[in-house]
């Protein structure tokens, strides 16, 4: 059996590192080997699998500096069909990478979006005058660097590897137990049982819209939770982008939906919302035992 993996290219970024360490991981549990995609962003890898162009995406949700990634968690309420079937966690350590001489020849820095706020205090102390770039993703811009002795990218050290390109600064990220998490998404459908590899869900997904702005919207839905004794590890609100002060929540919580309680919960919150949808129960796989 061979898979194809959707992910935020181009080659060298944290999704694609991410990436590879689960296919490596997953040819070592199951012996499924996997071909990677990269696509221009984060919505289209997602759309690939909603389409049918590849069968799963890892995708970043949240980061532990920056909280988590809009662009993910809007695409994933958009586009019905997708689920989440694993959870894997990743260390970031971000790279200032240039041909520049030294840091007083640089005079703008590019990356994504993400990696320029978990590196804006060191930014403000080492390069305060430079100009702030922002691109697709981490590496979009490392291709630019060898023309321009004065532009800088702040990737990983994997990517100068890759590029073949110097790095100026290593581990310039703002706070050192920098990771992020980022979910393996497929079609409804598994593409394969993972309790075959031990791996139990221990964590679900879900988000739903209230009917209305008003007192006690969200209240009862979350109460609903704390009756029944499931804890809730992580809530976001976005923009339906219906109307201005109207809001879709996004909830991580520590149970399986399979469980007879959350089946009760499910029951119970469709008394108080609008539109529920259910990504998924999964595992969460560390950085540690993904190496192993």
């Amino acid at each position: 059996m061979s898979l194809s993996i959707a992910h935020l290219g181009p080659p060298g970024t944290y999704a694609e590192q991410a990436a590879v360490l689960y296919v490596n991981w997953l040819s070592k549990t199951t012996g499924i080997e996997a071909a990677l995609c990269p696509y221009p962003s984060i919505a289209q890898s997602l759309q690939a699998v909603a389409a049918g162009k590849t069968q799963l995406a890892v995708v970043p949700v949240e980061n532990s500096i920056e909280g988590s990634v809009t662009m993910t968690m809007d695409a994933l309420w958009q586009l019905d069909s997708l689920q989440i079937q694993l959870a894997l966690v990743m260390p970031i350590i971000h790279t200032l990478i240039s041909g520049a001489p030294g840091l007083d020849h640089i005079q703008k820095v590019y990356s994504h979006p993400q990696a320029l706020a978990q590196c804006q205090n060191w930014l403000g102390k080492f390069l305060p005058n430079v100009e702030i770039i922002s691109s697709n993703s981490t590496t979009e811009a490392l291709q630019l660097l060898q023309q321009d002795l004065t532009a800088a990218a702040i990737a990983s050290s994997r990517a100068a590897q890759l590029y073949n390109l110097p790095i100026l600064a290593q581990g310039i990220n703002d706070y050192p137990e920098n990771c992020t998490r980022f979910w393996v998404v497929s079609q409804n459908n598994a593409i394969f049982d993972y309790h075959t590899n031990n791996l139990n869900p221990t964590h679900s997904s879900v988000a739903f819209s209230v009917p209305a702005n008003i007192p006690g919207a969200l209240i009862k839905p979350l109460q609903v939770f704390a009756e029944l004794g499931i804890n809730l590890s992580r809530i976001e609100s976005r923009p339906t982008k219906r109307s201005l002060g109207e809001y879709v929540f996004f909830i991580d919580l520590e149970a399986d939906v399979k469980e007879p309680k959350m089946h009760s919960a499910i029951a119970d919150l469709m008394n108080y919302i609008e539109i529920i949808k259910i990504f998924g129960s999964y595992a969460v796989l560390s950085f540690s035992t993904l190496e192993s």
